[in-house]
């Protein structure tokens, strides 16, 4: 006889990875145990969210809820702020040019945390444990969570959502190869006296990006990747000193510039597992993959990481968590996010570097991207969803290829 606390799966962490990760597996016909504290109301970061994450969202039934302060990303440009001698020119690329209305939304955490937090409350599928996971125990036939009341629960498969430093995926003994940046993210956001026209802008320097994102009406966030002291310093000044130094940094793009309150730093670092489940427990989200903000990349390889994993959970319904079920997950996680996570640090690597081979060849890329429509046009396919970009080009060589009636 099973223990009472049994259910197909548990899934730990209570981030928006956690709680999608839980929602998912819910609507896909598991039982669900969530473990993890009461959602983050004080997160002041926002997060953008491409269209095949939408997509996947709008399949759980809660994108109509986010869309309500969310703001459309239509085109994202790249301006070359750096002082050195090899600089880049400005790049932009447009969703209407790959045929989509917008890239995605902009989505502030607190709104995305609250709509998920609605729907994982609301479903009867979902059993919610606020406290933490004080023991796993893995074992060949189950994963158990031990509580700090003593309770156990048990289940088939865990899914880590419990963030870089994972208390799961230690206990699954997973080792993670791990490089700090010399970097810091400082973020907030801020009203503007000119529209954004819903375009992002990425300036890069020499210390990393600087990007601004929509938001609704005349405001954006901003992620401000510097050193850790100038962080430090960045923190230190009153809201119109700040509002200052932003403005000039993004060169009056959009006019008079004023910095909201809740500004917040992040120290940088890349994390990465040697394999991507093991014993029963599969990682998923930051538990998976850590690396710098740049490219939208972060939540949307996670979405991806749940969508795959409760795809092949559900092809493995009688046991979601056997060994075979997890093979098939890692091998399918593997190339995405080797490939996401590569290319995000070498480029984060070529803005630090002060070496003329790195910055010939990043000018050299980003000439030939804004140079070149088709090859534009893959590049922000396989942004969106790895894959498509290719396919899109096979399709159109395919369709030059094809005989065609001859007209007399």
């Amino acid at each position: 006889m099973e223990p009472a606390g049994t259910v197909d799966v548990i899934v730990a962490g209570t981030g928006p990875a956690g709680l999608t990760a839980a929602l998912a597996a819910a609507h896909a016909g598991f039982s669900v145990h969530l473990i993890g504290p009461g959602v983050n109301d004080a997160d002041r970061r926002t997060t953008a969210l491409m269209a095949p994450a939408l997509h996947f969202l709008e399949s759980l039934g809660i994108l109509g809820e986010l869309e309500s302060e969310a703001a459309a990303l239509r085109s994202m440009r790249i301006v070359d702020a750096t002082r050195r001698l090899i600089r880049s020119p400005v790049v932009t690329f447009h969703a209407s040019e790959i045929g989509e209305p917008f890239f995605g939304l902009n989505i502030p955490n607190r709104h995305l945390n609250a709509v998920l937090w609605r729907a994982v409350a609301g479903h009867p599928g979902i059993d919610w444990h606020e406290t933490f996971v004080e023991r796993w125990e893995p074992s060949t036939d189950r994963v158990r969570a031990i509580l700090p009341d003593g309770k156990s629960l048990s289940a088939s498969l865990a899914i880590a959502a419990d963030g870089r430093l994972s208390p799961a995926r230690e206990a699954a003994g997973i080792s993670t190869y791990t490089h700090p940046y010399p970097q810091s993210a400082l973020v907030l956001n801020f009203t503007h006296t000119r529209p954004h026209g819903s375009i992002s802008t990425e300036f890069h320097t020499e210390t990393g990006p600087f990007t601004q994102v929509p938001l609704p009406g005349d405001r954006s966030s901003l992620v401000w990747v510097v050193r850790p002291e100038t962080a430090d310093e960045l923190m230190t000044l009153d809201d119109a000193a700040l509002s200052r130094r932003a403005e000039e940094r993004m060169q009056s793009m959009l006019g008079r510039v004023t910095v909201e309150p809740g500004r917040q730093i992040y120290p940088l670092s890349a994390t990465l597992p040697r394999r991507f489940a093991k014993d029963r427990i599969a990682l998923v989200g930051e538990a998976a993959h850590v690396f710098p903000p740049i490219g939208a990349q972060g939540l949307n390889l996670g979405v991806r990481d749940i969508q795959q994993l409760v795809e092949i959970a559900s092809q493995h319904r009688s046991d979601p968590g056997s060994a075979c079920a997890l093979a098939a997950y890692d091998r399918s996680r593997r190339p995405d996010i080797l490939a996401r996570t590569g290319a995000v640090g070498l480029l984060n690597q070529s803005l630090l570097s002060n070496l003329l081979p790195a910055q010939i060849l990043r000018s050299a890329g980003l000439s030939v991207l804004g140079g070149f429509a088709p090859l534009r046009a893959l590049f922000m396919r396989e942004g969106l969803k790895p894959g498509s970009g290719l396919a899109a080009l096979g399709a159109t060589l395919r369709a030059g290829l094809e005989p065609r009636a001859r007209t007399y």
